[in-house]
C-alpha cells in the first residue's frame, strides 16, 4: 500500500481509542510493569506518545511546509516522559493523549495535503533529508509499533505462567 493521508488518519484517529479500551480500569501491575531494566511500561509508552503529540509530528510537518530556509528539526527527546510526574493516573494521560491527538488531526487536515506537499522535505538531525510523506507514514507506524509494544509488555507479565503453551505464543519469545 502506498501512502494515503486519509488511510493514515484512520489509524491516527483510532490509536487513542485503542489505548483507552486496552488500559482503562486495569490494575497498576498491568500499567506500570515493564520487561526489565531500561524498558518501558504501558504507562511510559502513553507518556511518550503525549510528548510526541506536543513536540514532534505536527511541529515537524509545519517545518517541512514552511517557507523557512532552515528546515532542520529539533532533536526529539524519546525519553522525556520519564522526567514527568509518574503519579498522574493513566486515565488522565489517556484523556490528554486523546485531546492532543484530536487537535493534531484537525491541524493535519487543515494543511490541505497534496502530492506536491508530500514531496517537500525537512532535515532530521540524525537521519538527514525526510519528505513529509515519510514523516506522516512514520507517525502511523510509530503508533502501531507502540500498540504492539504495549501488548507485548503486558503479555510478558504471564510469560512464566503459560507453561507448555509458550511454544505457540510468539509474542513471548
Amino acid at each position: 500500500m502506498t501512502f494515503d493521508i486519509n488511510k493514515s488518519i484512520e489509524i491516527l484517529r483510532r490509536t487513542p481509542q485503542v489505548l483507552e479500551i486496552l488500559l482503562t480500569g486495569l490494575s497498576k501491575d498491568w500499567i506500570y510493569n515493564n520487561e526489565g531494566e531500561d524498558t518501558w511500561s504501558p504507562y511510559d509508552v502513553v507518556g511518550h506518545l503525549i510528548h510526541g503529540e506536543k513536540t514532534d509530528w505536527i511541529t515537524r510537518a509545519q517545518i517541512i511546509l514552511s517557507d523557512a530556509e532552515d528546515k532542520i528539526f529539533e532533536p526529539f527527546d524519546r525519553f522525556a516522559q520519564l522526567d514527568n510526574d509518574q503519579d498522574t493516573p493513566i486515565s488522565e494521560l489517556l484523556t490528554t493523549f486523546k485531546k492532543l491527538r484530536n487537535t493534531n488531526i484537525q491541524e493535519l487536515q487543515s494543511m490541505d495535503i497534496n502530492d506536491a506537499k508530500l514531496d517537500k522535505e525537512g532535515t532530521h538531525p540524525a537521519l538527514g533529508p525526510a519528505k513529509l510523506r515519510e514523516l506522516l507514514s512514520t507517525w502511523v507506524v510509530h503508533d502501531l509499533a507502540h500498540i504492539a509494544q504495549i501488548s507485548r509488555v503486558m503479555a510478558k507479565q504471564y510469560k512464566s505462567e503459560v507453561g507448555p503453551w509458550i511454544e505457540y505464543l510468539g509474542i513471548l519469545k
